[in-house]
């Protein structure tokens, strides 16, 4: 019997403003093949929404992003703009959820919110403290805090070989556009 905990990888980095900290979003979506569960949590105005928007665009994703929270869902296409891509990928969508307003965790599954998680897109979950016991071992975790009305502290961590890799991906592209 296996007891090994999955592989954990982290990152703590400062944004100096909210472009920077769409720009770490963008990164990100430009990596994302669907599939994947992104778990954002900090207090209001710390920056989910601003992430999201980045991700939208790394997805290729026009569409005004905003927070989902008197909805609970938004859904959002991935641009074709004449691109030859294939089938999956035209259908690549983005799961923005905000759990915000939700009293109980367990409104997500009676939402039949638990099969975007497992889907084929990329979820994204605000608030996603509210229902920490539900979350699968592998996924990744973005906490973001404000240090000040500009400045964020940005916090990934990374549960699980695939998103390791991805978290790797990433470090790559953050430090590959810092250095350059």
């Amino acid at each position: 019997m296996d007891s090994q905990e999955p592989e954990t990888c982290r990152l703590e980095l400062i944004s100096e403003n909210a472009i920077y900290t769409q720009r770490l979003g963008r990164w990100l979506g430009e990596l994302l093949h669907g599939g994947e569960l992104l778990l954002l949590d900090g207090q209001l105005g710390a920056g989910k929404t601003t992430f999201t928007q980045g991700l939208a665009m790394g997805m290729n994703i026009s569409a005004v992003v905003n927070s989902p929270t008197f909805t609970l869902l938004k859904e959002y296409r991935r641009d074709v703009c004449g691109q030859a891509m294939g089938p999956a990928s035209d259908m690549l969508a983005l799961y923005h959820f905000d759990l915000y307003r939700l009293d109980e965790p367990e409104e997500m599954f009676d939402l039949g919110f638990e099969e975007y998680f497992y889907g084929v897109g990329v979820s994204v979950v605000e608030w996603a403290d509210k229902a920490t016991e539900f979350w699968p071992a592998e996924r990744l975790y973005i906490h973001l805090s404000m240090l000040d009305e500009m400045k964020r502290n940005v916090l990934f961590v990374a549960t699980g070989s695939r998103y390791c890799e991805l978290f790797r991906q990433l470090q790559k592209k953050i430090y590959a556009t810092v250095s350059s």
